[in-house]
């Protein structure tokens, strides 16, 4: 079973609430198109500075392994783990771009593929009471009409108070 955030778009001008077509679900694990195709990848992810990070980071690699003399062996060592990393954080890479964007994380679904994880979001995004976690942006208005949930003054557990009985 695979584990996915979904994200949501910020909505447009002229909508009221974003296209659930246009949401986007990332999958959590290792990517083998991220460690073999590093920068472009990023490129068709539209990860424009994450691209120019990783391309900064090679390059300052590739001098300093140069600099000390370093073989042609540890320096592929080098590139290869490098290109591992990238392997194992592209979701939180992609994760970043989205929330630099400002799309927001609206859930976690697990699916035994991205098309059943679709169905079960959108199955529970649909259904009438659906819980909170998955519920759309309410507009401004509908927030100030809510009523308010006030924290108990009262802490339990924590240090008792000087004085107090033990």
């Amino acid at each position: 079973m695979a584990v996915y955030t979904v994200h949501e778009p910020p909505p447009a001008p002229e909508e009221a609430a974003p296209d659930p077509e246009r949401f986007i679900f990332v999958r959590d694990g290792f990517s083998f198109a991220a460690f073999l195709f590093g920068p472009l990848w990023m490129l068709w992810h539209r990860m424009w500075l994450v691209c120019f990070g990783y391309v900064i980071v090679a390059g300052i690699l590739e001098i300093a392994l140069r600099s000390v003399g370093a073989s042609t062996g540890m320096t592929a060592l080098a590139g290869f783990l490098l290109a591992l990393l990238i392997g194992f954080e592209a979701p939180s890479l992609r994760r970043f771009a989205l929330a630099r964007r400002r799309w927001s994380n609206v859930g976690i679904i697990v699916g035994d593929n991205l098309e059943s994880a679709e169905q079960r979001f959108f199955d529970a995004w649909a259904r009438p009471g659906r819980s909170g976690w998955l519920a759309p942006r309410e507009a401004p208005e509908a927030r100030a009409r809510a009523p308010e949930m006030h924290a108990q003054p009262d802490i339990i557990g924590l240090f008792p108070e000087p004085g107090a009985p033990r």
